[in-house]
C-alpha cells in the first residue's frame, strides 16, 4: 500500500488482538489486489441496548487505481462476524475490480 493502514475505534477500548486481526485481514486483501493504494478501517460500537446487547459497525474505505470501494456492515453482539462479513464483501469487490482492469469483464 502506498498509504499506511489507518485503524480507528470508537466506543470500544483499544485491543491489540483486534488490531492484529484487522491487519491480517488487510494483508489478505492485498493479495487479491496488489495495487491497493490505501485502506481505512473504522470499528464502532453503537450505543448499548440493555436487552439486545452490543451492536458493532465496521466501515472499510479502500482505494485502488481508478476506483474507491466503501463497505459498511452492522452486526449485533459479535465483532468477529461483523469483521468477517465486511472483509468478505471488500474481497469480492476487489476481485471484481481486478477482473475489470485485466479486461476479463466488459465495463458498461
Amino acid at each position: 500500500m502506498q498509504v499506511p493502514l489507518q485503524i480507528t475505534m470508537h466506543g470500544i477500548g483499544h485491543s491489540d488482538a483486534l488490531e492484529a486481526n484487522i491487519r491480517e485481514r488487510v494483508a489478505k486483501l492485498e493479495r487479491f489486489h496488489p495495487r491497493l493504494v490505501s485502506c481505512r478501517v473504522a470499528v464502532e460500537q453503537m450505543r448499548k441496548h440493555h436487552l439486545q446487547g452490543r451492536e458493532f459497525t465496521i466501515r472499510l474505505d479502500l482505494r485502488v487505481p481508478g476506483r474507491e470501494i466503501v463497505v459498511t456492515r452492522d452486526h449485533h453482539e459479535d465483532i468477529e462476524v461483523a469483521l468477517r462479513d465486511a472483509f468478505d464483501s471488500a474481497r469480492r469487490q476487489l476481485e471484481e475490480s481486478a477482473r475489470e482492469q485485466r479486461g476479463d469483464v466488459k465495463s458498461h
